[in-house]
């Protein structure tokens, strides 16, 4: 047993700067989609609160925007997101869960068994390595849907490479800042139209691939 100390500074990893080696390892995952006509999706989690995000905006001059919201506490909307890139489409799709509550294996694996409606064919899934992703339930799940389901999980330290976060962005730059809802109903109705918006606008969607410097 060796007790803990610091050692010398070594070089970071630099994934952030380094898209040639985020790349090699996602290269085998896009031959193989394209070598068994797989659907690549990218899945993420995130979140959204009665509390306004607070974007720039327009107001005539000399008239401050002001948010009024009435909420002390952090209740909050947790949103299971993926994207998907079938093969000879030139488009991408999104496929978004929004729940009230922390999203654990039970909400994932029914994410993922909505996916299975809406997928046919082969999948291969890219994720990072959340707790949830990696719990028990869901390698238990994982296993069982091996015929149609492959995981690949998406180097460390580097979420820009997920397009999913694209999504999220356009979601709380577009759909809902400075929105103030009354309570977790209304900001689940103004994320509901946005999902809407969203699913008719595939070139988007095909936008936060690009923007992650994933090519297909």
């Amino acid at each position: 047993m060796v007790a803990a100390a610091p050692h010398d500074t070594g070089q970071g990893t630099r994934r952030a700067g380094d898209r040639a080696l985020a790349a090699r390892d996602l290269a085998g995952s896009k031959k193989n989609a394209r070598r068994r006509g797989a659907t690549l999706v990218f899945l993420d989690e995130s979140g959204f609160s009665e509390r306004p995000a607070v974007r720039c905006t327009w107001a005539p001059r000399g008239c401050t925007p002001v948010l009024t919201h009435r909420h002390r506490s952090w209740n909050r909307l947790s949103a299971i997101g993926a994207v998907a890139l079938r093969p000879g489409r030139p488009g991408a799709q999104p496929l978004l869960m929004f729940q009230r509550g922390t999203v654990r294996s039970p909400q994932l694996v029914r994410f993922l068994k909505h996916l299975r409606r809406h997928l046919p064919g082969p999948v291969i899934l890219i994720w990072d390595g959340l707790n949830v992703h990696r719990s028990a339930a869901t390698r238990a799940y994982l296993e069982q849907q091996a015929g149609w389901l492959r995981v690949q999980r998406l180097p460390g330290y580097a979420p820009e490479l997920n397009p999913v976060e694209g999504v999220w962005a356009w979601f709380k730059g577009t759909v809902v800042p400075n929105l103030c809802p009354n309570d977790l109903r209304e900001l689940h109705q103004a994320l509901a139209n946005g999902r809407r918006r969203l699913g008719r606008r595939p070139a988007l969607v095909r936008s936060f691939v690009d923007k992650a410097g994933l090519f297909f």
